[in-house]
């Protein structure tokens, strides 16, 4: 997926030489979190507004060098890495350089999250699973497998939780008719933790035989 489409230049990096308050007021007149910063032409990384509203507005953006963060990505990095970018380094722009470190733009958050809405994880029609199991007891080949037995595709999956003990992962799966695959990860040890229409009807059911069972026992 082409993202260098959507590099933009319209606001040029700050040099080190300029003032603080030169910075500030750029922060003021923009909603971004970060500014990049270049040194003689050479880029140094970004200030956070948060940071340059506490520096005092008669210094220079060198004299707070060490506020410096160094992130960026390349012309030919994939958009989920851009994405990655910009939540790790909690920002809405993120500094594109080429393979010898020329500052080329920027990306902002909301056209690269729209790159992501475009996908069919997001965009095609399908049903939501949620699942969880061990971190050592599975694996995306079976994932796959239980889900393309039953005739299904799968979409998309995206780990949406992971820790030492427990790896949850949200399937997008293009078909609507989800109780087989529900019960197939379920004998396959897997804990399914989304709800279905399926599930529902199930409870319902053994509700009423309790209840049935409670009258005629009267």
């Amino acid at each position: 997926m082409d993202t260098i489409q959507f590099i933009i230049n319209d606001v040029k990096p700050f040099a080190s030489k300029k003032s603080i308050k030169e910075l500030q007021s750029a922060f003021n007149q923009l909603t971004y979190s970060h500014f990049p910063i270049i040194k003689e032409g050479v880029f140094q990384g970004c200030i956070s507004c948060t940071d340059a509203q506490c520096f005092d507005a008669d210094k220079m953006i060198a004299d707070y060098g060490y506020a410096i963060e160094p992130f960026f990505v390349r012309l030919n990095t994939n958009w989920l890495d851009i994405l990655e970018a910009f939540a790790r380094n909690n920002t809405n722009i993120v500094p594109v350089l080429d393979s010898k470190n020329k500052y080329q733009g920027y990306y902002e958050l909301g056209d690269i999250i729209s790159v992501f809405n475009s996908t069919p994880f997001l965009s095609e029609t399908g049903g939501i699973i949620v699942i969880e199991k061990g971190v050592r007891d599975y694996s995306f080949s079976e994932i796959c497998q239980i889900v393309e037995s039953n005739d299904a595709k799968i979409l998309g999956i995206l780990v949406s939780q992971l820790n030492t003990d427990i790896m949850q992962a949200t399937l997008k799966i293009g078909h609507q008719g989800l109780n087989e695959i529900v019960q197939a990860f379920r004998r396959y040890g897997y804990n399914v933790i989304s709800s279905h229409d399926e599930d529902l009807l199930l409870e319902s059911l053994k509700e009423r035989s309790i209840y049935l069972d409670k009258y005629l026992n009267m």
